[in-house]
Order: C-alpha cells, then structure tokens, then sequence
C-alpha cells in the first residue's frame, strides 16, 4: 500500500497547475491525440476501416521467411515471431492500456483502460481501468498488473521500455481501478501515449525471474488471442479465446475476425513466394517491384483466386538504407561515407533489377509535410538549428538537396571522380588498383545480409566499388545469427528498413540518440552521437502545437541527411499486396495503410 505522505505529494503534483494559473484540467476522456483532440467523438460505434458486419471465423495464414526462438517479443534476448504483438497483425496476445486508430497520425482510444486524463502540461496521465478486463486464463487484470507490469519491462525490457519508464517519477494507485504516471516537467508531451500502449502482464502468473531469458514460454496476456501450438523456429497458431472480455467494445467491433491465426516461418525469399504460390499463407506485402513485375503469372493469380492490389499509404515512405556503422575506423569520415553514397549506381539498379518501378528514397519522412526534401528550412527550423549550424549541409538547408544520380552505365566517370576526390581528401589512396590508408591499409569491409534480396543489391553495387579498389564483402547469414549480431553492433554494414508514421516520437530517440548509439539492443545501427540530434527529438517530443513538430521533425531530417548515415535506396509510391480471396478486406483503407486486423474469412 502506498504511504500516505506519498499519496499526498502525487495530489500536491497534480495541483500544481492549476494553482499556478494554468488552464482547467480536461475531464477524463475515451481518448486522447499527440496533438489536438482525437476524431472519433465518445461512444462511438466503430473504427472508419472497419467492418462492423464482419463475419467471425476461419483461418488467417500469415508467411514470413527466417525463424525465432523466443515468444516474449518484449526483451533483448532471442527473436520472437511476427504477429503476437505487432503494429500490422495486431495485438493478438497481449492487451494494451489504449489502442491506436490506424485512421489518425496518432490518436489512441481506452482498451483495458475506459477512460485517460491528462493535464494540459502533460506531466501525468492517470487511467481507469474497466472493471471487466480480464487475462485470458478468465483472472481480473487490476492496478497491481500495471504496477508489476511496469517495473518488470523498466529492469528486464527491451532499452525502448526502459527509456520509456525511467522518465516517469512516480507511479500510485488512485481508487480501486485508477492509475496515475506523474512525470515531473512535461516536457515529453508523447509520453502519456507511449505509456497507453504497455502491454499489461499477470502479476500472479508471471515469473520475474525467468522473464528475460529466451525460450518458448510467454507470458500471460488480455488480448484476443492465445497461443495454442508452437512448433519451434517454424510455426505458431494462435487461437481465439472465445471469453475475450473485449470483444463487444467498440474500438473491436469488425476486428478479430478470425478463430485462428497460423504464423508460418520459411527458410528464404524463394521457399517463401514457392509457398504463397501454393496457397500455404494468404497475403504478402510484395517489396520487389520486378517479382511484381513478372511474378505472379501462375494460375491463381491469372483465374482471381489471388488478388493483386496497389493500396494507398498516407504514411511516410520508409527509408531503406545500407547502414554504415560508424563506430568502425573505415566509415567514421563523412567524406568516405558521402563517396561511397556516389559510388551507388541506383539508376542501374532500378532499371535492371527492379523494372524502373522503384523510386529513390533521400528523406527519413519521404512524401509527407515532414520531410525536409525540396522545401528550404523555415524561421522555427532555422532557429531550432542555429546552434548546430555546422552539422547541417547548406544545401539540405536550402531544400535543393537530392539524392545523387548516375548515368545509369554502372561506370560513370563523373561519379567515380567525385568519390575518389572525397576519398583521397579523406586520407586513401589508390595505388596498385587497392584503395589504400597513409599506412598501407586496404579499405575493406563486410555487408551483413539476411536474404537473396539484399545479397542481390549488394552484389550489384560491388563492381563500381572495386573501380575504385574498395573490397566488400558480401556475406548472407541465418536470421538468428543475423539478429544477434544486429543487437550489438557486430557488422560493418547491413540492409536496414526505418520504419516512418506520420508521428514520429520517443522510437526517434532509440533510433538516434546518442545515449541509445551506445545502448545494445536499440535500433540506433548507424552509432549517431549528435547533440543537434538529440536536440531535435527534444524539440518535437516538447512540441505542443501540430506546426511546431512538424519543423522539429523537418530540422530532424535536414541533420540526418546531413550526417550520411546510410546509402539510401529505393521505396515504392503505394503498397502492393498480394492477398487470397479466401480472405477479405474493408473497402476502406485507413490513412497508414492495410489492416490485416480487420479482415475476415470469405470461405470457410
């Protein structure tokens, strides 16, 4: 039980505000927005792109290629599969306090909590809980869980749990079914929404003990799902639990449509698209454009039993990139790593591997009002990176910077020159067709693949480098080994997807901050260490109005051009996705893309 000085200190906090003259606080609500208020009104009936006359049933089959080791998703150790709580496939095993509508940049809606109140400073969030939540094993979900809850992911979670809960300066019951987070300042204004999407455990059937070690136990969770059958590395197959204590809310209504949800891993990209061929699995997300091209020819495809779909996507554009890990010697001058960008013959690439579809990719935030491409830095940007001027390219300041172009020859001379005049200002020479240091070093280093795909790309790129006497290695390896040594830094450089919404927060930090560039686990590969860095996530975490993000979130992205941290690539300009019509879809496609979440069986 909580003290009563403590209790009284957590009401003195929250009336701070007000007794300094700071606007009324807001009345509970059903949800709440990063900025604004949310678009769906209280009670309302459904998600927009949702079917709330989806019929319930069947099977969903969901492929991806490599393996796992672990079901806890919600630690460093071992890889956990796709789809037990995930962005796209959905929360299936584990509840949340709120849940995202995928048709607003980011609103969240009450799930286990039927109410969120925050002040208008944002320096804590206090949840009600329903009182009908409950674990899948049929026990209430209470206080105590979210309690537990967060110190077991603040000790033994993943580094992004554990930022995220180092920031919060106490934690009390209030009531029988409240919660209050107080944060002290505020100036994190995402934070009561991050802390929204914990995924809540049992503190009853919970092992603190055993929690962070990899294996094929998880633990217990509230969501609509269970996990019924694992085959180990290869297979899961969730089922649904028909006493979900939420499936009459109506931020569920149309959602969870099916009794069983089968998680199917394959060796690699060709077993994979063999198996979908055959109908093993029932959607796929195509990222190769020529397979697209002239892939998908076979008789299901020609007769409609598979149906091929080009989908808008009002997120972002993600950046896929070859990461270079500065913290090796070879690639922590910007010269080499801007000569080695110009070294990229992406027009070649695009042509011959990928049919001309593919369009190249310069913005962290390609396509959307947060992207610093072709727009020059307005007065908030410039004023937010006054003191970091130096680390800014003038012409990314001035929004005229693109990605440099070849003359699609694989060889071109232009190209080659301005690489080897960046090279040699940075120290190397080309001497006896090797690229060499003052002391006679090769330049030399290993691409980290996980797939054909990015063995493929890499291979490509590897005859314009050795022009210049640069020697790649290209080396694929197993997912687990792969993962693993992603997790702490253990390459030279690797194929890398970043992962872009149209409110980008807190995973900015784990991404680039310099704390997480020395941090295992995080997702910081490239080891940016930029105060400018770490003032532009301050900045758009602080930001209170939707224009004020925005220039942070620009300024942001002008200092990650700037930086070189990755050879960009190439994005599609909408999905394409391949799906059995076995499965349906909603006619509606929310603004950030497909929900898989949302579709229902069409056959038995």
């Amino acid at each position: 039980m909580l003290s009563a000085v403590r209790r009284l200190a957590v009401a003195l906090a929250a009336a701070l505000p007000l007794l300094a003259g700071a606007s009324a606080l807001a009345a509970p609500a059903h949800g709440i927005a990063m900025h604004g208020d949310p678009a769906l009104p209280a009670g309302f009936d459904h998600l927009p792109y949702a079917n709330p006359d989806a019929p319930k049933g069947g099977r969903l089959r969901l492929g991806f290629t490599g393996t796992f080791d672990s079901l806890n998703p919600f630690i460093v150790k071992g890889n956990a599969p796709r789809g037990l709580h995930d962005a796209l496939y959905g929360s299936n095993v584990w509840d949340t306090l709120l849940t995202r509508s995928a048709d607003e940049p980011f609103s969240l809606y009450g799930l286990l909590a039927e109410t969120v109140d925050v002040p208008d400073d944002r320096s804590w969030v206090e949840f009600q809980l329903r009182p009908e939540a409950r674990f899948s094993d049929g026990t209430p979900l209470t206080v105590d869980d979210v309690i537990f809850t967060v110190d077991l992911l603040k000790s033994k979670g993943r580094p992004i749990y554990r930022t995220r809960f180092a920031k919060v300066a106490s934690l009390d019951k209030v009531g029988e079914r409240g919660i209050r987070f107080v944060f002290g300042d505020g100036a994190d204004r995402e934070l009561p929404l991050l802390i929204g999407l914990t995924p809540i455990f049992s503190h009853l059937k919970t092992d603190p003990a055993t929690f962070e070690k990899s294996g094929y136990a998880a633990p217990l969770g509230a969501g609509p799902y269970v996990i019924a059958e694992v085959d180990p590395g290869a297979r899961v197959l969730l089922k649904r639990n028909p006493d979900y204590w939420g499936r009459n809310l109506p931020i569920k209504r149309g959602v969870d449509n099916f009794d069983e949800i089968s998680i199917e891993y394959f060796g690699d990209q060709t077993a994979y698209f063999e198996a979908f061929k055959k109908g093993e699995f029932d959607m796929l997300l195509e990222a190769d454009p020529g397979r697209w091209a002239t892939g998908y020819g076979f008789a299901a495809a020609k007769d409609g039993r598979v149906a091929l779909e080009e989908l808008p996507n009002g997120s972002p554009r993600n950046m896929i990139g070859f990461v270079f890990n500065t913290r090796r010697e070879q690639f922590r001058d910007i010269r080499v790593r801007q000569a080695l960008v110009r070294l990229f013959d992406g027009e070649w690439i695009v042509r011959n591997l990928y049919h001309g579809a593919f369009a190249r990719t310069g913005s962290y935030f390609q396509g959307t009002a947060l992207s610093a491409l072709g727009v020059p830095a307005d007065e908030a940007e410039r004023a937010l990176l006054a003191p970091y001027a130096d680390a800014v390219d003038p012409v990314v300041m001035e929004g005229t910077w693109q990605v440099p172009k070849s003359d699609g020859s694989g060889r071109d001379r232009k190209a080659l020159r301005e690489a080897l005049d960046l090279l040699r200002a940075a120290g190397w020479t080309l001497k006896d067709g090797k690229l060499v240091d003052a002391a006679g070093k090769p330049f030399s280093f290993e691409f980290m693949a996980k797939s054909p795909d990015e063995e493929r790309i890499a291979l490509a790129w590897q005859p314009t480098l050795k022009l210049l006497g640069i020697d790649m290695r290209v080396r694929t390896v197993d997912s687990t080994q792969y993962y693993d040594r992603q997790k702490t830094f253990d390459f030279d450089m690797l194929q890398m997807v970043w992962l872009s919404s149209l409110s980008p927060g807190n995973e900015q930090g784990n991404r680039w901050s310099s704390a997480a560039a020395t941090t295992e686990g995080s997702f910081n590969y490239p080891g940016v260490a930029s105060p400018g860095v770490d003032a532009m996530i301050d900045a758009l975490l602080a930001a209170r109005e939707r224009k004020d993000f925005e220039a942070a979130v620009r300024a942001l992205d002008r200092l990650l051009i700037s930086g070189v941290y990755c050879v960009p690539l190439f994005h599609m300009p909408k999905d394409l996705v391949a799906r059995w019509t076995r499965v349906a879809r909603p006619d509606k496609v929310a603004l950030t893309g497909i929900q898989p979440t949302t579709w229902w069986a069409s056959k038995p």
